[in-house]
């Protein structure tokens, strides 16, 4: 009884706890809020036809502008953009013609020092085998293989000298170099001229000129296009087309005022002609003078060479006869023909050569530049002054200051009668 009367009791315990909590979290019903929903708006038929016509005024309008840059694009600068791609064509030969001549230049530098080892390898192996015959106290028969084997070393030498000296790989390379350098330059201007726009059908001609005129002025085969390497006159380098330095009929008769007009004045004008006279006195003349005496140098070891090595392998054949004469004669000849052929090859004299006519080269281009720009009539077509002087600065390694203490330098000097000890150019 007491236990029934305990579970009852827990139950109904129980139960009033379950109440209580249901009793906790009862939420009560909230109310009704009620709201309005917009209706759309009534649309007349009049704001429908206004509303379509506005459309169609719209799409006219695009297809309108679409039509009009479709056509700019297509029809209108149809020449610009020719003349566009076609300087990114020559754009794309002139760096090709950069990675060749580059390559080449490699592979002939390679030849000269390649050339030059073996050469001088051989020459000395067989003056060796000279001075052991001429040692030797024997029979002519035991002698024989030293003989035969030095003078055909000789032979082998000397024919070997007269091909490396007639393409002079020293040279080659040093067109090679000239010729990548210069082919860099014309690639600027060519990302220049397209850089500024208004690229005309005269930028594509006068860039196409300049490649054809470099193409020719260094060319890449040996055979039927290789430069002289002896000539009978110094001629310095042409690297521009023939046209590009024309001279304007000018200088004569001019009505327009100097002063302050595209840059130009006739102080300007004076500086310009005096730095030609100092390039024409001083640079042309020096290099020229250099120059000749370079190739004569040139011409003298490309002669001595060869004899040398021809006397020794003459020269083998009288050794063992009693006499110590050939052999004193042949070896002199074979160590003096490695000497030589290291002073010429190993100094690089053709590479001297060239340097001289390319830098004579350069002046003379400075000289055309200028007096075809000073004999320009209307300064209207001639290059901004400021501009103009500001390049040939540059181009002679002095600042504009620099360039005009020499002009005025130049000047005094001349109305004194004295000759001006000053270079124009500071960079060679």
């Amino acid at each position: 009884m007491v236990s029934l009367q305990t579970s009852s009791t827990f139950f109904s315990c129980s139960c009033s706890s379950i109440r209580t909590i249901n009793a906790a979290i009862h939420v009560p019903k909230l109310p009704r809020v009620p709201y309005l929903v917009p209706q759309p708006p009534k649309i007349s038929k009049q704001l429908v036809q206004k509303l379509n016509r506005s459309i169609d005024t719209t799409q006219l309008d695009n297809n309108n502008f679409l039509k009009t840059q479709t056509h700019d694009v297509l029809y209108k600068p149809k020449n610009e953009s020719t003349v566009t791609i076609q300087l990114y064509a020559i754009l794309e030969a002139v760096a090709d013609r950069v990675e060749m001549h580059n390559n080449v230049c490699e592979q002939r530098n390679n030849w000269n020092t390649l050339l030059l080892n073996s050469i001088n390898m051989i020459t000395l192996t067989a003056t060796t085998m000279v001075g052991v015959a001429a040692a030797t106290n024997e029979v002519a028969a035991p002698l024989l293989p030293l003989k035969l084997s030095s003078a055909l070393l000789f032979s082998a030498a000397t024919g070997m000298l007269l091909i490396m000296n007639k393409i002079q790989p020293s040279q080659l390379a040093e067109e090679q170099r000239n010729a990548t350098r210069l082919f860099k330059q014309l690639q600027a201007q060519i990302q220049t001229t397209i850089a500024v726009g208004n690229a005309t059908e005269k930028d594509v001609k006068c860039a196409m000129e300049k490649v054809l005129a470099l193409d020719k002025a260094y060319p890449l085969p040996l055979l039927g296009a290789m430069l002289e390497k002896y000539p009978a006159k110094f001629e310095p380098a042409v690297w521009w087309p023939s046209n590009q330095f024309q001279k304007k009929n000018g200088g004569k008769g001019k009505s327009k005022k100097m002063e302050e007009n595209n840059g130009w004045s006739k102080e300007l004008e004076m500086e310009m002609r005096e730095v030609v006279e100092v390039v024409k006195r001083k640079d042309i003349e020096d290099y020229e003078r250099l120059g000749n005496i370079a190739m004569k140098v040139n011409k003298s070891l490309a002669i001595a060479g060869p004899l040398m090595t021809g006397i020794a392998a003459i020269g083998c054949g009288f050794i063992g006869n009693g006499s110590s004469f050939a052999a004193l004669v042949t070896l002199m000849a074979g160590s003096l023909g490695a000497a030589i052929n290291t002073f010429e090859h190993g100094g690089q004299v053709g590479m001297v050569f060239e340097m001289y006519r390319n830098s004579a080269g350069f002046f003379n281009m400075v000289e055309a530049s200028i007096e075809s720009t000073l004999e320009e009539d209307h300064l209207e077509k001639r290059e901004n002054g400021e501009l103009f002087e500001m390049k040939m600065a540059l181009q002679l390694g002095r600042s504009v200051s620099q360039l005009r203490e020499l002009a005025s330098k130049s000047s005094s000097y001349r109305m004194e009668g004295i000759h001006i000890d000053e270079f124009a150019s500071k960079l060679f």
